[in-house]
């Protein structure tokens, strides 16, 4: 049998896909199994996500170093964890919630901890000779996310007149994750070529999606069903539309109250956005809709789920930040359907694994995301087959950090051969 037992545990700062420090955590057990995990950042965060701590000395990024988290790892974590089994994971960070003793990870850091985790389930499966997605899940980690491909960005994670933040195409029409794939990456660089032949710019924001400058929000969506329709598919059945509107982005008072201050639709409340969903619903082939009202309008987002619910998946994202107190909350308030996943949201794998099981054991989904600031550890890929949620979103069709999601998604569809499992619901 290995020995799992921890012998050696540091942590480096090192830079995301956005340029700005994040940390890096190394792990050795006593059988001489050595690996690193990588934790991302993000952006458009909720309010009362797991604290991300920064260093706040302007003489280094801006303030935004992560020596302090790091140092945490180094001179408290380490020689409290060195001895304990790296295979027991609820045990170590259960420990590790214990040892930060904050509600919200402040005083260790979310980063400094998450790393050490995922660390840990990494060095006990790859000790154990067994692939990350098995060691998570089981015999039975067999199913294939559908990936939602982040191909037009607005919002807080691109520079221009688009007010939500994501819009995505997704798949669900393909047989296999690989042919999913290729659709959505056919259909990105279609609508990079109808962009250029308008004049409309061709760069990418932080996820890798286009973010040009357009006349509406609306017209988003009529770009991606043209992408669609030239690439050869058809909408609603081959690729459908999903989106991610990060409301609390430009929620005046993050409850009912809205401006969509980036394209210039002007102020608008919640009653005002149900509308025009239901609208776009109606009119468009979307399949899927995040973050639709912001983080402290439970009211609105109940309302919308009650007029949307039963022809979309609503999903929280803000609103639950990955904590299964507030999904508890969502669940008997019927606030959404579904919560989005983010394992530096809640900081340990072990709490992001309990908010999967509860969304899935009272009928929700679970979606399963990358960050805006992203690194090449490919952890994500193989968390989302172990949780066998059924969906990812990982970002666009470019950007190597990206990617790296998406292709270790592929090796794991190769390995598992005929017992992989593709399907949207």
């Amino acid at each position: 049998m290995p020995n799992t037992r921890i012998r050696n545990v540091y942590a480096l700062e090192i830079l995301d896909s956005r340029g700005n420090p994040t940390v890096r955590v190394f792990m050795e057990l006593e059988d001489g199994t050595k690996v690193s995990a990588s934790v991302p950042s993000g952006a458009s965060t909720g309010e009362y996500e797991a604290v991300e701590l920064r260093d706040g000395d302007p003489s280094r990024y801006g303030g935004k170093g992560v020596l302090k988290a790091c140092e945490n790892v180094n001179h408290i974590i380490a020689p409290e964890i060195i001895g304990k089994d790296a295979a027991q994971q609820s045990l170590l960070d259960h420990f590790l919630i214990g040892l930060d003793g904050t509600e919200n990870k402040s005083r260790l850091g979310a980063n400094a901890i998450l790393g050490v985790s995922m660390a840990a389930a990494k060095a006990a499966a790859q000790s154990q000779g067994t692939d990350l997605y098995r060691y998570l899940g089981g015999s039975e980690a067999r199913r294939i996310p559908v990936p939602c491909m982040n191909i037009l960005n607005g919002g807080e994670h691109a520079d221009n007149s688009v007010d939500f933040q994501e819009f995505m195409a997704v798949p669900h029409g393909a047989p296999t994750f690989s042919e999913g794939l290729r659709y959505v990456a056919e259909t990105f660089h279609t609508l990079k070529g109808l962009l250029k032949a308008r004049g409309l710019a061709t760069s990418v924001g932080d996820e890798g999606g286009f973010a040009p400058n357009l006349g509406s929000n609306e017209e988003a969506i009529e770009l991606i069903i043209e992408a669609i329709e030239k690439s050869g598919y058809k909408p609603g059945t081959d690729i459908s539309i999903a989106i991610d509107s990060a409301a609390t982005s430009f929620s005046i008072d993050k409850k009912g109250h809205y401006d969509l201050k980036w394209s210039g639709a002007g102020k608008m409340t919640s009653d005002d956005l149900i509308a025009l969903a239901k609208e776009w619903v109606a009119k468009y082939p979307i399949i899927l809709w995040e973050d639709p009202l912001a983080e402290e309008d439970w009211e609105g987002f109940a309302k919308f789920t009650a007029e949307l619910g039963d022809k979309i998946e609503v999903v929280g994202d803000d609103i639950f930040v990955t904590n299964t107190k507030f999904i508890r909350r969502g669940i008997e308030e019927h606030t959404a359907n579904a919560s989005l996943i983010k394992l530096n949201q809640i900081g340990t794998v072990t709490e992001t694994v309990d908010a999967v099981r509860l969304c899935i054991e009272h009928g929700w989904r679970a979606f399963l995301s990358h960050r805006s600031g992203e690194t090449a550890d490919t952890f994500l890929a193989d968390f989302a087959v172990a949780m066998g949620s059924g969906h990812l979103k990982s970002g666009s069709a470019s950007r190597s950090e990206r990617l790296a999601k998406y292709n270790r998604l592929l090796e794991i569809e190769y390995e598992l051969g005929g017992d992989a499992l593709y399907y949207w619901k």
